[in-house]
């Protein structure tokens, strides 16, 4: 049997130094021939960030492709997906998509300012860690709303500290103990804003109001995590809204069997959602 070669490229660029593979270069072409093939530049952006996704639909759950060794850079990796990379990818796209901008190097550029705060790679901690802080950096730039509240969201109070009190697991934190600094102000950060959720129980009564290619944030109890999965919310033939998404170590993208409101409420950790709905590029 012959083995499979996979050649790692390491790029420099006006984006910065980024990896990749062919295959995610193949990937990336292929996405946008698909564009082309669907006509989905004409469509709204949450059509086309549903049809980016089950263009997905059976690819591995990957955890972990974003913290390698050494200094941070932009990784691309479209072979295998973790629940935030799922949906990072499918937003990265559309938005490519909408605005005619479909080589390579558009999607890593695009990659960089959907990735990291304020759109600019500096270091570790430039990184969109927690998904609050990725929602509301996404909302003030105006590149998707925060539609939680407007929705049936109530105010969602709770302290969030996980990695400034867990650096030990996070090799990046651990490494490099002033990172943990600047991780605390970026909790201090997000500490001070009001966010909203609908709680689990509230779910089923609101999900009317919720569009397939709306991005979900799921709260946790888990202490000082503010939310610990995410994915795309999807309208299936049911009438219901379901979660279209990258479960976890060993399964592949899909989209849950349940109904939303009843998947959120068969898993203990999880307490209800935040609703991200993507606004159309200029």
């Amino acid at each position: 049997m012959k083995k499979l070669l996979i050649i790692f490229l390491f790029c420099i660029s006006i984006y910065g130094q980024s990896t990749y593979t062919q295959n995610d270069v193949n990937v990336c072409k292929n996405k946008f021939d698909l564009a082309v093939d669907q006509d989905l530049k004409d469509k709204p952006i949450n059509d086309v960030i549903i049809a980016i996704g089950k263009s997905f639909l059976g690819v591995d759950y990957e955890a972990h492709t974003l913290d390698p060794d050494g200094k941070e850079h932009l990784i691309i990796h479209l072979t295998g997906l973790d629940c935030y990379t799922f949906l990072e990818s499918d937003l990265v796209f559309a938005r490519c998509i909408k605005t005619g901008k479909t080589t390579f190097e558009d999607y890593q550029k695009e990659l960089e300012n959907i990735r990291y705060r304020g759109g600019k790679l500096t270091d570790y901690t430039s990184r969109l860690h927690y998904f609050s802080d990725w929602i509301y950096d996404m909302d003030k730039r105006g590149i998707a709303k925060d539609v939680t509240k407007e929705i049936g969201g109530i105010p969602y109070t709770k302290t969030i500290n996980f990695m400034s009190t867990h650096a030990d697991a996070y090799k990046q934190l651990k490494n490099n103990p002033a990172f943990v600094d600047s991780i605390k102000k970026i909790e201090d950060d997000i500490n001070s804003r009001k966010y909203y959720y609908i709680p689990q129980d509230s779910i089923a009564v609101y999900e009317k109001n919720i569009q397939s290619g709306d991005i979900l944030g799921i709260t946790t109890n888990i202490g000082g995590l503010d939310i610990s999965h995410t994915g795309i919310a999807i309208r299936m033939d049911d009438g219901r809204i379901h979660l279209f998404h990258a479960p976890n170590v060993g399964m592949k993208v899909q989209i849950a069997e349940l109904p939303l409101a009843d998947y959120i409420k068969s898993h203990k950790a999880q307490t209800g959602i935040m609703v991200i709905r993507a606004i159309e590029p200029k």
